[in-house]
């Protein structure tokens, strides 16, 4: 089999997710708050890597209408405002304007306020303050340990990416198998809830910056049990038609998955690409090369739009799982470059 154009197939890809996009709201119709975030990301991301510039002018609508919104940042879930943190970074590091830098650091130091002592630490869910779970904690670090890459003589920001990464490695939702369960109990023990994708992934980009950062190979250790776990666990089984390509855990069941879980593993393929430029792993370089493959030729239709299940068939069509096939697609551009 020839081995596929990424560049073309990520343009057609960013094509389809763009008729989604409104520019009086600078969002993606058909998705979410946060959605749209990562479709944000997902755009920054083919833009960066393939310098087609087509698509850039998004940026600075959507920075001006979310500035319309959730009290110039945020609303009140904290993961919804990390995913937005890290979209700002991402603009920012393609730009270079330090108006997008700096509503990161003012959304980072908005979710800074839901940490406290519960369970020994952490940043709740929401405001509510009734779970403590994964993935508001794993933006956090990834959030502070890139803008503390991006803050020259920063410590601030430092400090909170090691707590929160002491915190993840300690609080309990890193089970036995290094798949990380959605959250905790009341009693501050893994709550033995799903292990999503977006879990798996979120934590590596954190990881991998701060093996960048400190030069400690134990960020490395720790990231590799996670994302190998990952390529082990949650992948189609040897036996099906197209093995070895990435589950969401929902696909398997009779509801499917929800309009926020199609696009958790387009988020883990993007974090394993950091993770991979900090390790140089061939396997996870084979696995993203596969998987790109996988989502262009089993699972589009003829409009160049993208199911959830990356080994086919194509269900529907929306931005989430868009965005989501756009990341898998940006990943294969890179570790191909």
């Amino acid at each position: 089999m020839a081995e596929l154009d990424f560049h073309a197939c990520a343009a057609a890809a960013v094509t389809a997710l763009q008729k989604w996009y409104n520019t009086s709201t600078g969002l993606w119709n058909s998705t979410g708050w946060w959605n749209s975030a990562n479709a944000l990301t997902a755009v920054i991301g083919y833009t960066k890597l393939t310098g087609d510039t087509s698509h850039q002018n998004i940026i600075a609508t959507t920075y001006t209408a979310a500035q319309q919104q959730h009290a110039q940042c945020c609303n009140n879930f904290y993961d919804d405002n990390g995913w937005w943190g890290l979209a700002w970074v991402a603009a920012y590091d393609l730009t270079h304007d330090q108006s997008y830098l700096e509503l990161a650091r003012n959304i980072f130091t908005y979710n800074s306020n839901g940490w406290d002592d519960t369970c020994g630490g952490g940043v709740w869910w929401n405001e509510d303050k009734t779970y403590k779970n994964a993935i508001p904690n794993e933006l956090f670090l990834t959030l502070a340990a890139q803008l503390h890459q991006r803050t020259p003589g920063d410590r601030n920001y430092l400090t909170w990416a090691q707590r929160a990464s002491d915190w993840l490695s300690r609080c309990g939702v890193i089970n036995s198998s290094h798949l990380i369960n959605d959250g905790l109990t009341l009693g501050c023990a893994n709550n033995g809830q799903t292990t999503w994708t977006y879990n798996q992934g979120v934590i590596l980009g954190g990881l991998a910056a701060l093996y960048q950062i400190s030069g400690d190979g134990a960020y490395l250790v720790e990231g590799q049990a996670i994302a190998d776990a990952t390529l082990a666990a949650l992948v189609s089984l040897p036996s099906a038609p197209h093995p070895g390509i990435l589950v969401e855990p929902c696909e398997l069941t009779p509801a499917g998955c929800s309009g926020d879980a199609v696009q958790f593993k387009g988020i883990f393929m993007r974090y394993l690409t950091d993770f991979w430029r900090a390790t140089g792993q061939s396997s996870y370089q084979d696995f993203i090369v596969s998987n790109a493959t996988s989502i262009w030729n089993n699972n589009r239709n003829a409009s160049n739009q993208f199911g959830s299940r990356w080994t086919g068939p194509f269900d529907q069509a929306d931005a989430g799982r868009q965005s989501s096939a756009l990341d898998g697609l940006n990943a294969a551009i890179a570790v191909s470059a």
